[in-house]
């Protein structure tokens, strides 16, 4: 996994060569725990994965905003954001 981005077939590849199921089952369960965590995402809660962070939903509220070519004010639309907050265990392992 050498490289800039990780993608769903690397996630595959390495869950093969380190579990040793087949490549088909492999992406299965990949493809499985992604479709878990975006559709809890989707329902609003949160998902906390121990030792890594803890992704949530945000709802952000209308607000105004200014177009910074014209100065003229613009209204943000409410919305609602994807938030992760690393662990402390993964902060760590990034700065060592």
């Amino acid at each position: 996994m050498a490289g800039g981005t990780v993608t769903r077939a690397e996630l595959s590849e390495a869950v093969y060569q380190q579990v040793g199921l087949s490549r088909n089952d492999s992406a299965k369960i990949v493809e499985s725990v992604l479709d878990e965590i975006s559709g809890t995402l989707v329902d609003g809660e949160t998902v906390k994965i121990s030792s890594f962070g803890t992704f949530s939903v945000r709802d952000k509220a209308q607000r105004i905003g200014r177009n910074p070519k014209t100065g003229d004010e613009v209204p943000i639309l409410p919305r609602r954001v994807l938030v992760f907050r690393p662990s402390h265990v993964l902060k760590d392992r990034i700065n060592r």
